[in-house]
């Protein structure tokens, strides 16, 4: 490579024929992004995904050195498992992929609660692999709590479900999806409902935690670029809040938002270390971008407060706040070769 030569880092995002003609940054959702990468001397492009026309992104994610991912896992009624697959070849040219599909199934799905379930922001987590096996399990634990069932990859909200007991026959059944109502429901109802979330095609189980009360004080969400905390995401009523019809907006600070130290101390501290161990990744396999979503839980033995994890978000972390922009193309470019 001469210095002639363009460093090229490509933006991935889904769209239809028309945007990806146009191929215009400015009409992205990721407009100031391309500018802060132009700012630095690195050649941004859009690399607009459909289905419809993949060798031609798979054809130009082969020339760039890396590509940085925002996609779903389902859009517009499609699963991106396709993308993945695609991605996987490219990574095999040299390509640096993030976050990388092998990565997202480690670190992106509801799995990760089970694996992480023993470490200081776990809670009570169990698997679920069956209908047969909910229909059992379940009214136990629900004499315990209320509990959430979260399919095995998603977004939105969408087959994300509060489940609590009302009487012997009668389960009060919530959709954390957008303009979903309360149902309440018998079990096999509630069985017939999840039949679709244990098909193989969608992971082929569920993953039930505890409901945490302390989602009634908002949730935090931690923006990491690879190990830094980078920005948050406070939100006081969200998706299955007990009290609000309705989620309000995400506040977005960068990552001097006062209440937000502690959690972001013990994080870069302890915590990443402890989940990249507990999924077996290495510290280069961290996303360049991605954020973690935490609830109040229980104070400690000190009365301290606790916070429990409640996701992980790396397919498509959109939006962001803006002080994760300068950190993502620093960490961007440390991984690319210097013009000669």
């Amino acid at each position: 490579m001469n210095a002639a030569d363009p460093v090229r880092v490509a933006l991935l995002y889904p769209g239809d024929r028309a945007m990806r003609d146009r191929a215009d940054p400015s009409e992205s959702r990721f407009a100031a992004l391309f500018n802060a990468f132009a700012a630095a001397g690195v050649q941004a492009e859009p690399a607009v995904w459909n289905e419809d026309f993949a060798p031609e992104v798979e054809a130009q994610l082969a020339q760039v050195k890396t590509v940085l991912v925002w996609c779903n896992p389902i859009e517009a009624g499609r699963r991106r498992e396709p993308l993945d697959e695609m991605l996987r070849r490219v990574a095999a040219l040299g390509v640096r992929v993030s976050t990388h599909p092998d990565t997202i199934l480690r670190l992106g799905t509801k799995d990760v609660l089970l694996a992480t379930r023993e470490l200081p922001f776990g809670s009570d987590v169990h698997r679920v692999d069956s209908l047969a096996q909910l229909a059992v399990e379940l009214p136990e634990r629900l004499q315990r709590g209320a509990r959430v069932l979260k399919q095995h990859r998603g977004h939105s909200g969408i087959g994300v479900w509060k489940v609590e007991r009302i009487d012997e026959q009668t389960l009060g059944v919530q959709h954390a999806a957008r303009g979903s109502s309360p149902e309440q429901l018998d079990m096999a109802t509630l069985c017939e409902l999840l039949a679709p979330f244990f098909a193989e095609s969608a992971g082929g189980h569920m993953i039930d935690q505890a409901w945490q009360p302390g989602i009634a004080r908002g949730m935090v969400r931690l923006y990491l670029v690879q190990d830094r905390v980078v920005g948050f995401g406070a939100q006081a009523v969200n998706a299955l809040h007990p009290e609000e019809p309705a989620p309000g907006p995400r506040l977005y600070h960068d990552r001097a938002w006062p209440p937000g130290q502690a959690l972001a101390q013990k994080m870069e501290d302890q915590w990443i270390t402890q989940l990249r161990d507990s999924l077996g990744l290495l510290p280069g396999q961290l996303p360049l971008l991605w954020d973690c979503d935490f609830i109040h839980g229980e104070g400690d033995t000190h009365g301290d407060d606790r916070f429990v994890l409640c996701e992980v978000n790396v397919s498509s972390v959109s939006p962001f706040p803006p002080s994760a922009i300068a950190p993502l193309v620093e960490a961007t470019k440390a991984g690319l070769p210097v013009i000669a």
